[in-house]
């Protein structure tokens, strides 16, 4: 018998024939519409091609205010549901862009990221991260355990993207409850759109940078090969040394444990022990074991005539990269902390050249098969029918030294299939469902969380109906999920109904006020559920809660966005009341020498702004002057429980600009005020201001899309840590760091 909610798990083989089939059949259905019309005679239509950005166009702003396409749902275009849209590409993206796709999002407004290592750094969306925020590759998910821990890189390198997309508040409703805190959607080439204008398409970027000796590269090529197939191969690779920081690499807390640890040791004559204590306290310049590796290889085929586009594309992730270790924060077999406490950094700082258990490296592979399929209908009633599949199977090896820790296996698919609707006198919308499968296991001394299944599917539907100065939006969405764990033998289901609900008016020309109204509903992870293990990575021995009920949000969020030629401007105020919220808490002991987090649920409230504008200033001799500037915060507290750990404080970044048709010039910083308002067992963090600058040259013309970029970030050289990260009081951000990048595309 199993408690109420629970039912006796079904037989599944891990990687067997019963899963891969479903994934076969799956991708067979979704390709299958399309590669009927596909085999009729096609009307001659036009080859869509890009278009080249006129003189002037801003294409470096964060916020593309152009027409541009939200590709989860492609012809809803403008939906006041989706107010909460900022875009990334162009020169700013060349220029932002580093080996995790968190890092390279910072500069917009609500973004903050994980920044646990130079290695692995997930997007922090209006202070929430982990499972309440979904990363994708053209609409569907990332299929990686970067959710899983902080520690986990995502299978994503931004220098193939051609384009960012950060969606927040009730656009997460096109993702699903796992999106409840945004989705970011990175959008590739891999499986070309268009046949390129004069038979074939080059894309060039790299990279140098001072701060950990950088080098970049990746190139993109698409090929027409005739009869509407077009072939892509895309490749790219990164390596760094060790970080250089701006300050102590230890926070404030950690010395002041080290020097009271060294009176210690000198007050019992151990002066060898005292004088590496202090050592270490007072330790600068790099950051030990936080060197990079990571490459890619992708090729792509696509056959694209009239009203038909299907295609494929097979690519290969690798990443090696180091984990720096918490001083003191030994495996859970050792328990001399004072020993721990010296040996573990030491051990990192030395480069582990003995092979000791605590240089932590992480390799890992993905290999993924991505499928789409579009269809134009243009029929009055359906305009397009739009499909997309992926799988990918997944390993990820933790060394210790030169010995394998934990060994992280994963292999999953996802696919979704989206109906578009045509215009009819006003009257938009899209419908669609979703399917998923995730199966992990993990085998070694940190196996947290043992061998389990997800399954889950959705439907959707998102209607916008436009009446002159006013708009109403609307949408619902399904989804069911199944959690399985092998090794607690354990079955857990889930339904959750979420919908969402905008109103519009344009009070001035361009320029329009909205409020959306949103219920969200989250189904618990298999992280949150069935966790039972030392995780060192969050120092903590963490047990999860096979008891948890489903989470559930109530949101309002207000807006205004004008967007006029020389002047933008978008505010947001939001706030969020949870029931059911799921949280780690400390619960006051240890467990193998760590302390016990569980996870639990209480009530809770999410609240904070957003605001982005951007003012010509002046333009006079071919030279146009632009001020822009982001303000975020978020606010967030558990009832009865005190505040939401690593919630990111308030932020103010102003940039000025000077643009011309060779050059633009560049100069912002970024306050980010003191975190003081922390959960248990959490440090405070230290504000700081930074001061960038960059000049970028475009040597043929704006129209020609080659640009080189020198950039410095961080040009005073300050010790900067993000609150949002578990490892802000030993891993600091990088130090100065003067960058050269490059781009070119023809």
């Amino acid at each position: 018998m199993y408690p109420k909610g629970y039912s006796a798990p079904h037989p599944v083989s891990f990687k067997g024939s019963s899963v891969r089939p479903i994934a076969i059949l799956f991708a067979t259905c979704a390709w299958l519409p399309a590669a009927i019309l596909a085999a009729q005679p096609a009307t001659a239509q036009p080859t869509p091609t890009p278009t080249p950005p006129a003189h002037g166009a801003e294409e470096h702003d964060h916020h593309d205010a152009d027409d541009a396409i939200v590709v989860t749902a492609p012809f809803v275009r403008d939906l006041d549901l989706l107010a909460g849209k900022s875009v990334l590409s162009g020169d700013a993206l060349a220029r932002d862009s580093r080996t995790q796709i968190g890092e390279t999002l910072v500069r917009l407004p609500g973004v903050s990221a994980t920044s646990f290592s130079p290695g692995a750094s997930r997007p922090v969306l209006r202070g929430f991260q982990g499972e309440r925020v979904r990363v994708l590759t053209d609409g569907i998910g990332s299929i990686d355990v970067s959710n899983t821990s902080a520690d986990h890189a995502v299978t994503i390198d931004p220098l193939t993207a051609e384009r960012i997309e950060v969606l927040r508040g009730p656009a997460a409703l096109l993702f699903g409850g796992q999106a409840i805190g945004g989705a970011v959607n990175v959008i590739d080439r891999r499986i070309p759109r268009v046949v390129p204008q004069g038979g074939y398409h080059v894309d060039l970027i790299g990279g140098l940078g001072s701060a950990a000796r950088e080098r970049s590269i990746g190139g993109a090529v698409d090929v027409a090969l005739g009869a509407g197939f077009v072939a892509h191969v895309d490749s790219s690779f990164h390596k760094t040394d060790d970080q250089r920081v701006g300050g102590y690499v230890l926070a404030p807390p950690l010395r002041a444990e080290l020097r009271a640890l060294a009176a210690e040791e000198a007050a019992e004559g151990d002066q060898e022990a005292a004088s590496d204590a202090l050592a270490l306290a007072d330790r600068r310049g790099k950051l030990p074991n936080s060197a990079t590796e990571q490459k890619t290889v992708a090729g792509g085929l696509a056959f694209i005539r009239g009203p038909v586009s299907l295609g494929i594309s097979l690519s290969r992730f690798t990443t090696d990269y180091g984990v720096p270790s918490r001083p003191g924060a030994g495996h859970h077999e050792e328990s001399d902390e004072e020993q721990e406490l010296l040996s573990t950094f030491a051990a990192a700082a030395a480069g582990d050249e003995e092979g000791g258990a605590e240089a932590v490296r992480i390799g890992m592979k993905q290999t993924r098969l991505d499928l789409r399929g579009d269809v134009q209908l243009g029929g009055a009633l359906f305009e397009q029918v739009r499909t997309r599949f992926a799988l990918a199977d997944y390993t990820h090896t933790e060394f210790e030294g030169r010995k394998v820790g934990t060994v992280f296996d994963s292999f999953g698919y996802e696919g979704r299939a989206e109906l578009v609707q045509a215009d009819r006198g006003g009257w938009r919308g899209v419908t669609g469902g979703q399917l998923l499968r995730r199966e992990f296991d993990s085998q070694g001394a940190e196996a947290f969380l043992r061998r389990n299944e997800t399954d889950g599917w959705g439907i959707f539907t998102l209607q916008e109906v436009s009446r002159d100065k006013l708009g109403f939006e609307a949408a619902l969405r399904y989804d069911h999920s199944r959690v399985e764990s092998r090794f607690f033998d354990l079955v857990r289901s889930f339904g959750a109904v979420s919908g969402a609900a905008g109103v519009s008016y344009a009070v001035v020309p361009s320029g329009k006020i909205g409020l959306n109204l949103s219920r969200t509903t989250r189904s618990p992870s298999a992280e949150e559920l069935f966790s039972d293990g030392p995780h060192i990575a969050t120092s903590a021995y963490e047990v999860g809660n096979p008891d948890l009920k489903t989470e559930k949000s109530l949101g309002a969020e207000v807006y205004f966005r004008i967007d006029r030629r020389g002047f933008g401007f978008n505010a947001a105020a939001y706030f969020n009341r949870f029931d059911n919220f799921i949280y780690e808490a400390e619960t006051g002991f240890e467990q193998d020498d760590l302390p016990l987090f569980r996870y639990l649920q209480s009530d809770a409230t999410h609240r904070g702004f957003e605001i982005e504008t951007s003012v010509r200033l002046a333009e006079t001799g071919g030279v146009r002057f632009v001020a822009d500037g982001v303000l975020d915060y978020v606010r967030a507290t558990i009832k009865r429980g005190g505040n939401v750990p690593r919630i990111p404080p308030l932020r103010l970044l102003a940039g000025l600009e000077a643009q011309s048709r060779m050059l633009d010039a560049r100069a912002e910083f970024e306050w980010i005020k003191d975190q003081d308002r922390v959960a248990n067992f959490e440090t405070p963090t230290d504000g700081h201001t930074m001061v960038n600058a960059s000049l970028a040259w475009h040597p043929f013309g704006k129209r020609r899309e080659t640009t080189v970029t020198l950039s410095a970030n961080n040009l005073f050289d300050v010790d900067a840590r993000r609150h949002a990260s578990f490892t802000k009081d030993f891993v600091p951000l990088a130090g100065r760091d003067l960058r050269l990048s490059a781009r070119v595309s023809f």
